[in-house]
């Protein structure tokens, strides 16, 4: 867990830069008229859809073509407070037409493949693309059958609502489905994955849900880690809104799942034991999105090592890697950080067509959670570089402090609001 010792409000806010733009300390100057290049972004979320539109905002000249399948983007952060009935699945929802507005190209297509010998992208249905640079921010997949049981069709039945959209709506039906007096089971992976909180501002919402209209109902959480994001936190969130309705089973004690069925509803822990859930949600390993294997910057651990200084893939030149895929620890893979990280890739490309050297960062991250209405938590900390690798300033930032008073849980809960309107604003030019 990481030291209580709480980064200041005030700092945290003068991060925050109201709309994002303080993510990262540097400087974006303008770059002359006549050095313009070629960028190819591949994934339209929090670090894709910032790093084209900041790459416009350094120089119109540069030619941006991002590809998106999607053509409205639903975020992951967020989409727990879908399941405690606190906010639509549409509010996850963002265009990309402030994109398009700053000359940006948006293609909705699925990028099948990229040649990074011949800095090609191809599309499907055929279409090529030419790049100088290339920006990958292509999220997570899930490393399918890792766990014994668990693939696609399984998905269908126990969703892991890992990425927003069908498997987010998919699980919401099941928990709306379900009746009173039923058990809800949530298996958490091993580090890394994406949004190490989630799982837990998950259950709490979920609790909350449970909480207004199943009163009878149970969650179990089965957990293939000792300690957690915000433990402390959350715990003692839970025993103050929940009572006994939630129980957490560290690895220790049996709570990681080894077999999954799926039609049974039914999960085994590595102790042998067997759990059987009304609804059952599995959170299962992960690794950078396929993309990024198929440009051949991915490593045998299924993530993309960087160059700290500039998220150029260290395996291929020309090829930048941002958000949730990179193995940027201990910098976690958070929307936040993909946000930041996309400003230094447009940042560095900029100055690399201009001639000049590539800027200097640092970055901050703050995570917000909410374990009820009008309570929140939340951890931060700020980045820099040192010896060439990324490095958590000491002293930098913490955790909210365990015996808050109610109003600053709400403050937290409100500037959780006021961070995930601006960041949207910040990437899509949209607010929820």
């Amino acid at each position: 867990m990481m030291t209580t010792k709480m980064i200041s409000r005030r700092h945290t806010l003068r991060l925050l830069g109201g709309a994002g733009a303080g993510l990262m300390s540097l400087s974006m100057p303008a770059i002359a008229q006549g050095s313009a290049g070629r960028v190819v972004v591949i994934g339209g979320g929090f670090g894709g859809a910032t790093a084209a539109k900041y790459l416009k905002r350094a120089n119109s000249k540069i030619q941006v073509t991002l590809v998106e399948p999607l053509q409205r983007y639903y975020t992951c952060p967020f989409t727990n407070l879908h399941f405690g009935g606190l906010r639509t699945f549409e509010q996850q929802g963002h265009n990309y037409n402030e994109l398009r507005a700053l000359g940006v190209q948006v293609i909705h297509a699925l990028a099948n493949d990229v040649d990074n010998k011949k800095k090609t992208v191809t599309l499907a249905g055929g279409r090529v693309l030419q790049y100088d640079k290339l920006i990958l921010s292509p999220g997570i997949d899930i490393r399918w059958g890792e766990l014994s049981g668990y693939d696609q069709s399984a998905a269908q039945l126990a969703p892991h609502a890992w990425q927003a959209g069908p498997q987010t709506q998919l699980l919401k039906r099941q928990l709306d489905a379900m009746p009173d007096g039923g058990t809800f089971i949530l298996a958490a992976p091993e580090n890394p994955f994406r949004c190490p909180p989630g799982p837990y501002e998950r259950v709490s919402m979920i609790g909350h849900y449970f909480k207004t209209r199943k009163p009878k109902s149970k969650i179990l959480v089965l957990d293939a880690k000792e300690n957690f994001s915000k433990q402390g936190l959350f715990l003692d969130g839970w025993k103050k809104f929940y009572g006994e309705m939630i129980e957490w089973v560290p690895v220790s004690k049996g709570g990681k799942v080894v077999r999954v069925d799926a039609k049974s509803r039914e999960v085994e822990t590595e102790f042998g034991k067997i759990h059987k859930a009304s609804v059952l949600n599995v959170v299962p390993p992960q690794k950078a999105g396929f993309i990024a294997d198929r440009a051949g910057v991915t490593a045998s651990n299924g993530w993309v090592p960087i160059k700290a200084e500039t998220f150029e893939s260290t395996q291929v030149a020309d090829i930048y890697v941002i958000g949730d895929a990179t193995a940027a620890s201990p910098m976690p893979k958070s929307g936040f950080v993909a946000n930041a990280q996309g400003k230094l890739a447009a940042a560095v490309i900029a100055a690399s067509f201009a001639g000049r050297p590539a800027p200097t960062a640092s970055w901050a991250n703050t995570c917000y959670s909410l374990v009820a209405p009008d309570y929140g938590i939340s951890v931060a900390n700020v980045y820099d570089v040192v010896n060439g690798k990324l490095n958590e300033i000491k002293g930098s930032g913490g955790v909210s402090p365990r015996d808050a008073s109610p109003e600053f849980r709400k403050l937290e809960a409100d500037y959780g609001v006021a961070w995930y309107n601006a960041i949207a604003n910040d990437a899509w030019g949209t607010k929820a």
